[in-house]
């Protein structure tokens, strides 16, 4: 209503100033100026300042630097060695938070590759040794503005919103068209995309690929973690469903003591895996974790991610 009140103050002046004798060329332009003070003083009344913010992120696991072709030791409940060979997620809903609680939500910058509407694509990989199923390019941070104010904390969904979850990768913009992110339509995407060789699991494409063809028909493919949703209803495998899955496993994430300015966001391999064992996997299910709720080798995944209960363990601030 502010805003409509101004214009018309605006337009007042202009015809007053008409009758003046003006030329029309210069009351014109005094007009339009004063239109546009009007709207943009209004808006700042509404809180429209803004600021550019750059939320970091890193991957670890446990105290090291996550990087492909690199072995981790002592992970999981038997202390484990892993080589991971992918890592990646999508997040969405990024807010900050106020000292009295309250979320503004962070203007996601539309770049066409990582970010799209309030969704954004985080990878580590980079294609290289054992992570040859991804790409070179890497995204680390989220890039946008906010309402200018101080903030606290920082608050995001690990997962994709329904409305954009099961269409049509090779028909999305970018970085929904990544079809290695995707199941099918029915399901939709990987969330969360880790995949990973441990002591007890080796990863046997690795081996083909360092020139023993012979262990390529076996099963295994070490332990891999891909989240999304299950018990998704739909008349078929690509047709996307109407309705919400049954378990859309999103995480929402809140961590305090964000500064924007230094904080960083470090997705913790290690601590997600602190409840799993990733050296065996359980007989007749999928390999590693699916995201089905029934498999005992994602009780521990699913508890550290928050999505069955209690606090979150795989993200923190440093």
């Amino acid at each position: 209503m502010k805003i409509v009140m101004n214009v018309l103050e605006a337009a007042a002046l202009f015809y007053r100033r008409r009758s003046s004798g003006w030329t029309g060329s210069t009351w014109s332009i005094v007009a339009l100026t004063c239109i546009c003070c009007a709207v943009c003083t209004a808006g700042n009344a509404y809180g429209a300042i803004t600021t550019r913010v750059r939320i970091q992120f890193a991957a670890q696991v446990g105290d090291e630097p996550f990087a492909c072709g690199h072995s981790y030791k002592n992970i999981g409940k038997t202390s484990s060695t892993i080589t991971p060979t992918d890592f990646r997620f999508f997040v969405s809903d990024v807010s900050l938070l106020r000292n009295d609680g309250t979320s503004v939500p962070v203007t996601l910058d539309q770049d066409g590759t990582w970010q799209y509407r309030n969704l954004a694509l985080l990878d580590f990989e980079d294609g290289t040794g054992p992570c040859r199923n991804g790409n070179a390019a890497v995204n680390t941070e989220i890039r946008g503005s906010i309402a200018k104010g101080d903030y606290v904390g920082v608050r995001f969904t690990l997962g994709v919103p329904f409305d954009l979850n099961h269409g049509d990768p090779t028909l999305a913009p970018s970085p929904l068209n990544i079809t290695s992110m995707f199941w099918v339509w029915k399901a939709g995407y990987r969330f969360l995309k880790i995949d990973m060789a441990s002591s007890g699991q080796p990863d046997k494409r690795l081996l083909y690929a360092a020139g023993n063809g012979a262990v390529e028909k076996e099963r295994s493919v070490g332990f891999p973690v891909h989240i999304g949703s299950a018990g998704c209803v739909s008349a078929s495998l690509t047709t996307p469903p109407i309705t919400a899955c049954k378990f859309p496993n999103r995480a929402t994430v809140n961590l305090d003591h964000f500064n924007p300015g230094h904080s960083v966001v470090v997705a913790d391999l290690a601590a997600l895996l602190k409840g799993s064992n990733v050296d065996v996997n359980t007989p007749n299910t999928a390999p590693g974790c699916m995201s089905e709720p029934a498999d005992p080798d994602c009780v521990g995944v699913m508890q550290a991610l928050g999505i069955s209960g209690g606090a979150q363990l795989f993200f923190h601030l440093r």
